[in-house]
């Protein structure tokens, strides 16, 4: 802030008392006009980041829901191998048999599973350059969950979401069913529900994380984002 201050005389009190005042209203109009100035900047900045991040939301979302959708087709003819040999092994259907329904449908002896790629650019950029900071108080905590819950939910899938799944076993039951060889009906059924059950967990914590994002989206007056 700059001020250029009137080069007068002053011959009385009276002169001393209104050039006083003038400078103090200067400096008290230089400081309000530059607290505003930077206000309107700060929001300008708050508001931009806002719509970036939900932009960045709903496309995370979009792809969500994207993955759930495609999971349910992935797991249906997992599960309904499971049903037809484990009916098998119940009714007492001898292995040599149940070994040649497994044949008759080892192409959907596989585990396939959605998941997507999240974004956080904008949230990145809006916390890097602290326009974040200047939103208000309760976007930005429904922001800063949502993205704690896509980071949840990657190191999820990164880490733990195999944890039920015995892949030694799969994998060896894999190469014996393509080569033909018999499997035992019971292993074989055993791995089958892992590999379902895997599948299952991912869809609730996509389904989870699908609820996180449209609360994060929701609106103060109820509103929430559309499917």
């Amino acid at each position: 802030m700059h001020l250029e201050l009137p080069n007068v005389r002053l011959h009385s009190l009276k002169d001393f008392a209104k050039h006083y005042l003038m400078i103090v209203l200067s400096i008290l109009t230089a400081l309000g006009l530059e607290a505003w100035i930077e206000r309107s900047h700060h929001a300008h900045a708050a508001e931009t980041a806002g719509r970036q991040i939900r932009a960045e939301i709903e496309t995370n979302l979009s792809d969500v829901r994207t993955s759930i959708k495609a999971n349910q087709a992935l797991i249906a003819p997992l599960r309904a191998l499971g049903e037809v040999v484990s009916q098998d092994i119940r009714e007492g259907v001898p292995a040599a048999v149940i070994n040649q329904h497994i044949q008759a449908r080892k192409a959907d002896f596989k585990l396939s599973i959605n998941w997507p790629t999240f974004a956080s650019q904008a949230w990145d950029v809006a916390v890097a350059n602290q326009s974040a900071s200047w939103m208000d108080g309760a976007e930005l905590r429904h922001y800063s969950a949502a993205y704690a819950d896509l980071r949840d939910a990657s190191n999820w899938i990164t880490h733990d979401s195999i944890i039920l799944l015995n892949a030694p076993s799969m994998a060896a039951l894999h190469t014996r069913i393509e080569l033909g060889a018999p499997v035992d009906p019971l292993e074989f059924v055993t791995v089958l529900h892992q590999m379902v059950n895997t599948s299952e967990e991912t869809q609730s914590h996509l389904r989870q994380l699908e609820s996180h994002l449209v609360h994060a989206l929701a609106k103060e007056d109820g509103g929430a984002a559309h499917g």
